[in-house]
């Protein structure tokens, strides 16, 4: 079999020589290394482009001491949130000639140790994690490589955080729910604890589940709502057991009248739940959930979402580690995001005189 010839690879020579700059100063922009102008970056990123040039992972790991790559530990990669935070680190890591490798630790706090372990055997230049757990932290204190935490702050750890306003999030979702006469008012997360909430916030491992939950709480004591902790639903996984809990809580004497949900996922089994009940929404019960996944927008009836500015999350959490393997030395940042409520055809008024006060 006749072989065809071997195509020659681009070197940082011939980026530079297109970039019209030195091959020193070439290789410090593709090495991620040493400071040079931003006019002189963007060209020699544009040349490295126009010719597909592909760096020797080896050569510049012996050379820089680097690998050129990032690790990302996620909780739920099948989670829409993640999938989309996980594209905002990608291209802004792109942009820098690093590549990202992904763990996913399933929110199972021996599994991140793991994945973590994984990734620093392989030399990863620095890692972003969202902890499992805020209550198992001492590997993440281990961590020599510059670290940076995404959606789930640790105030115990002095590191680049960001993270959005999930207390206020959940404060204003519920405040609407209130306003409109709902008092029956649940929240259910795919979150696990083991017995009732009842006011056991500090036994929550999830800073996310935890700011959501004391929102939740914080708007049902402003509408005068008694025993809201009663109305707290953990478990609502992806699994037999947990969709039976909520066709449990749907057929209930005491159903709630409007639900707020913990993310997309927890809302999608919720609104198959409903139908399979034989409920309508919004005139049956009421639905809110965090994150503006694909599906809420095409329903019937369209769900209202807290829409959270989860490619930014990703994006600007990326940003930040980059900076300190640039060499960074300024203080830590905690960055919260703001997030908005997209109104829809989901939420209802329920007469308070309607509803059985709880």
């Amino acid at each position: 079999m006749k072989r065809s010839p071997k195509v020659p690879s681009i070197t940082v020579s011939d980026v530079a020589r297109e970039a019209k700059v030195s091959k020193a100063t070439a290789a410090r922009v593709l090495g991620g290394y040493g400071t040079v102008s931003e006019p002189v970056r963007t060209a020699v990123l544009e040349a490295a482009k126009a010719l597909d040039y592909r760096p020797n992972e080896l050569a510049r790991s012996m050379t820089t001491g680097r690998s050129g790559s990032i690790g990302v530990v996620v909780g739920d990669i099948e989670n829409p949130f993640f999938s989309l935070a996980v594209r905002g680190i990608s291209d802004v890591a792109r942009l820098s000639g690093i590549n990202v490798i992904l763990a996913n630790s399933g929110e199972e706090v021996e599994a991140e140790k793991s994945a973590i372990r994984v990734l620093l055997a392989k030399q990863v230049d620095g890692l972003i994690v969202t902890p499992a757990q805020s209550g198992d932290i001492g590997h993440l204190k281990e961590i020599a490589c510059p670290l940076a935490l995404l959606d789930r702050a640790l105030p115990e750890l002095d590191v680049d955080t960001v993270t959005v306003d999930d207390r206020n999030a959940a404060l204003r979702a519920t405040r609407m729910l209130t306003q409109v006469g709902h008092r029956r008012i649940a929240y259910v997360t795919a979150a696990v604890l083991s017995g009732d909430f009842r006011g056991a916030e500090s036994r929550i491992n999830t800073s996310t589940v935890r700011e959501r939950i004391l929102g939740f709480l914080e708007a049902c004591r402003e509408a005068g709502i008694e025993g809201a902790e009663r109305n707290i639903h953990f478990g609502s996984g992806r699994s037999e057991s947990a969709h039976a809990m909520l066709l449990q809580l749907l057929r209930s004497a005491d159903r709630p009248t409007a639900i707020l949900a913990s993310d997309s996922v927890v809302a999608l089994d919720l609104f198959k739940a409903i139908r399979e009940c034989g409920l309508s929404i919004p005139r049956d019960i009421s639905l809110i959930t965090f994150h503006d996944a694909d599906w809420t927008s095409v329903t019937t009836p369209p769900i209202t979402v807290i829409d959270q500015p989860v490619y930014a999350l990703g994006k600007s959490v990326a940003e930040l580690l980059i900076r300190r393997l640039k060499g960074d030395g300024r203080p830590p940042e905690r960055i919260v995001l703001p997030t908005t409520i997209i109104e829809r055809m989901s939420v209802g008024s329920r007469p308070s005189q309607l509803a059985d006060r709880s």
